[in-house]
């Protein structure tokens, strides 16, 4: 089977947008998490939430006025994808591209309310929404080209037309399980001789007012006094997760290609697996899934639970998702050391996989495992090994990543370095 590595990481997060400053934010336990502005005078439960540090798409997006059909969401995902291409050093040229393809991960696309203000009043002429008058009157109100804002599969294409991809281009929409899914596909195109490279990546913004409004009733932290101490994965005195923003890519190659044009592996992939447990709203989350994850992605590397030197967990912060995290990783993998970046800033949705496989990806780059921020006081219903406090040094050169999502999905990818 062809051997796929890591060549190119990009980052658009709460706690950096260049990959050093995102790794030290990391190993210095800082938060990107703040009370939001524009939830500060809301009714609302929790407003607090991580939002991503300053970016300029027009560095990135050629030609600029493509810049008029990307939401927020995807010019995150289109900035992470153009620094994980340049990370990568692969010049124009490098790659055929008949054999460059894209995955990209995306939640469904809040839309900006300023945008649909003129058309919603013009369907509610006595104050009340009326259905009936928004095809002959509201859709003269807004932008021809609106929608393409805000389609999922719209990161994906404008990352291939970006970088000329003329390879297999897919989009994948599972909640936070998006990015390693993606990344997991993208592996599988490669392996499967459809691409020599391809670049994965994933993005999200979960702190939009639409959003808020339809999940206030979440298992979200209620700490607005202290909002950087709000998200504890694995602590005993967790009350919930908190919505972020962000975006990540990475470029992946088959390893003779890559070394033959002189690029410089990051990692290996080595394992993959994908599993599903059916869930229905109410019903907590089961262990079962997430083991069999983490037994496929094993398998699928031909390695051992003790050859992994690290778990970079899903870690919610959420009583229920922590519980059965913890559950699945003690009984397959025992005591092996366990990080969980959401601690730093949130659960970033579809944004969160490859943000956080970026903190693995770093950490055997840099030889040591990140802390898990605020994790303080040990869950006996959660009995793992958290790294706290300051980083690990020593583990095993190997990272399990884990993912999932509210519909059931799990999703296990095993990195080694390269």
């Amino acid at each position: 089977m062809r051997e796929v590595v890591i060549t190119g990481l990009g980052l658009v997060s709460p706690i950096g947008v260049e990959n050093a400053d995102f790794f030290r934010a990391l190993c210095e336990g800082r938060s990107g998490v703040g009370v939001l502005d524009e939830l500060r005078e809301t009714p609302l439960a929790s407003r607090i939430g991580a939002r991503v540090g300053e970016f300029n798409a027009k560095e990135h997006v050629k030609p600029r006025k493509n810049i008029k059909v990307m939401s927020h969401d995807i010019q995150m995902g289109f900035v992470a994808a153009d620094r994980a291409w340049i990370d990568s050093g692969a010049r124009d040229g490098a790659i055929d591209p008949e054999r460059l393809g894209v995955v990209f991960g995306a939640d469904l696309i809040a839309v900006d309310l300023v945008e649909l203000e003129r058309a919603y009043r013009r369907c509610a002429p006595e104050g009340v929404f009326d259905g009936a008058l928004w095809g002959p009157a509201a859709m003269d109100e807004m932008f021809p080209l609106w929608m393409l804002k805000y389609l999922p599969n719209m990161p994906a294409c404008h990352v291939g037309i970006g970088r000329d991809g003329r390879g297999p281009n897919n989009s994948v929409t599972v909640e936070r399980a998006s990015g390693l899914t993606a990344l997991a596909e993208a592996v599988r195109v490669i392996q499967r001789g459809q691409a020599d490279a391809m670049i994965a990546g994933c993005t999200s913004s979960r702190i939009h007012p639409q959003v808020w409004a339809k999940e206030d009733a979440y298992p979200l932290s209620r700490r607005v006094d202290d909002p950087a101490a709000a998200c504890r994965p694995f602590d005993a005195d967790r009350d919930g997760t908190v919505h972020g923003e962000g975006a990540a890519a990475v470029v992946l190659e088959e390893r003779t290609l890559a070394l033959r044009r002189g690029a410089r592996p990051l990692a290996t992939v080595c394992g993959l697996a994908a599993t599903y447990q059916p869930r229905l709203p109410g019903q907590p989350p089961r262990p079962e899934a997430i083991c069999r994850a983490i037994r496929g992605a094993l398998a699928d590397a031909r390695t051992a639970p003790d050859k992994i030197g690290h778990v970079n967990a899903d870690g919610m912060g959420t009583v229920d998702d922590d519980r059965a995290e913890a559950a699945a990783i003690r009984e397959v993998l025992g005591d092996v050391p366990v990080t969980a970046p959401k601690g730093n800033f949130g659960n970033l949705g579809a944004g969160a996989g490859l943000v956080e496989l970026a903190a693995s990806l770093l950490g055997l780059q840099n030889g040591v495992v990140p802390p898990t921020r605020n994790y303080q006081t040990p869950d006996p219903q959660c009995p793992i090994n958290v790294v706290r406090d300051r980083p690990l040094e020593g583990a095993p050169a190997t990272a399990l990543v884990l993912n999932q999502s509210r519909m059931g999905h799990s999703v296990a990818v095993i990195l080694a370095k390269a």
